[in-house]
């Protein structure tokens, strides 16, 4: 596996990611190699998980919403779809598919014909190691533009399920209490857009990044 390609280097530190974030500031567009936090436009929470697993269905990592602006649970590496590499700095096109891999633990979201435990939608989790999993993990973004721009509310579509990654307000208790639950919804409503939030922005010309450390944001 390439340095650029693993998730586990990826841990953040909180100053570097804010000067990174100025630095990248005026990049109007989502790019591969990207840390960002997505936002739920409808329900004002952010794509995040952890290492808690589901109780019921898959068992595998649980994938949840959470209204905190500052967890550090909440980051996601802009990837290209599996078994690719798309190129760190490049844009990402509307259309194109790709993964996103939760920084702290290395897994990717992922959806897969199991019923999520509070809705009766379709579960989505967070699956594999160091950024490796199977073709479960693929999203198409769907958005209006030429590209993915930063500005514009999107939605995810499963690429081989064909669900959308949604958030309808059911909220978990112990050990996860207040968390919402994510899934996936074959319609497509106000509670299927997102919105590229806090990060950092990697431009084509920046070099790999290896100093990151890990603090709870």
């Amino acid at each position: 596996m390439k340095p650029q390609d693993g998730a586990g280097s990826l841990l953040l530190f909180v100053t570097p990611l804010l000067l990174r974030m100025g630095f990248a500031s005026e990049l109007p567009v989502v790019t591969c190699g990207s840390v960002i936090k997505l936002l739920n436009t409808r329900h004002n929470v952010r794509l995040h998980s952890h290492d808690v697993r589901y109780g019921s269905g898959s068992g595998q990592q649980s994938v949840t919403g959470v209204t905190s602006v500052d967890d550090g649970n909440s980051y996601w590496r802009v990837r290209g779809k599996t078994s690719t590499v798309c190129e760190r700095g490049t844009a990402v096109k509307c259309g194109q598919s790709i993964r996103l891999t939760h920084v702290n633990t290395g897994r990717n979201l992922h959806s897969h014909h199991f019923t999520s435990p509070l809705s009766g939608n379709q579960e989505v989790s967070a699956f594999g190691d160091d950024g490796e999993g199977d073709i479960l993990d693929d999203w198409t973004v769907l958005c209006n533009e030429e590209f993915w721009q930063r500005e514009e509310e999107v939605r995810f579509r499963h690429t081989s399920t064909n669900v959308l990654l949604s958030v309808t307000g059911e909220q978990y208790g112990r050990p996860i209490n207040g968390q919402r639950e994510v899934h996936g919804m074959v319609y497509s409503n106000q509670n299927n857009y997102w919105k590229a939030m806090e990060g950092i922005f990697m431009k084509p010309s920046e070099p790999p990044r290896t100093d990151f450390t890990h603090s709870e944001l």
